[in-house]
């Protein structure tokens, strides 16, 4: 699994004009999911989102997680994270997970992440969406549960 991590102070989404998902200061974490991903990869990820160290401590050093600030955690299901751009100007998407099994693995996230998170949002899988976001920093980040995987 792919997450592309971002430090915000407001981040929402919405679906056919309506605000379908919102949080305030947190991360906004749009996720791909690739072919070989099975539900340990989302658990290994989401541990790693909710500990990461990307938000500032008294002394202004990233030294604090999601959980230590209570923030807010928006996953958006993103089917273009893992695409091939490798080769040519067009990507290609074989290395993404076929819909179902992404979006099967998207609702297993969200549904582990509330458990351990209750600050917790979610784009919709499928969905044209619209995202917005305040990113604080700007901090961003690349998160992959396996590199290894062709």
């Amino acid at each position: 699994m792919i997450a592309l991590l971002q430090r915000v102070t407001h981040a929402e989404v919405h679906v056919d004009d309506k605000r379908v998902a919102e949080i305030q200061q947190g991360l906004l974490v749009l996720l791909g999911v690739e072919k070989d991903d099975q539900p340990h990869d989302a658990d290994t990820l989401l541990n790693k989102l909710l500990n990461y160290r990307v938000f500032a401590d008294d002394a202004d050093k990233m030294n604090l997680s999601l959980h230590d600030i209570h923030g807010g955690l928006l996953l958006v299901p993103q089917f273009t994270l893992p695409a091939d751009t490798r080769k040519g100007s067009r990507p290609s998407f074989t290395p993404a997970a076929p819909p179902q099994q992404a979006n099967d693995l998207f609702e297993y996230m969200v549904k582990q992440a509330k458990l351990s998170h209750p600050n917790t949002a979610a784009g919709h899988f499928g969905a044209d969406m619209q995202v917005s976001l305040t990113n604080d920093g700007p901090v961003t980040f690349w998160l992959q549960t396996n590199k290894n995987r062709s």
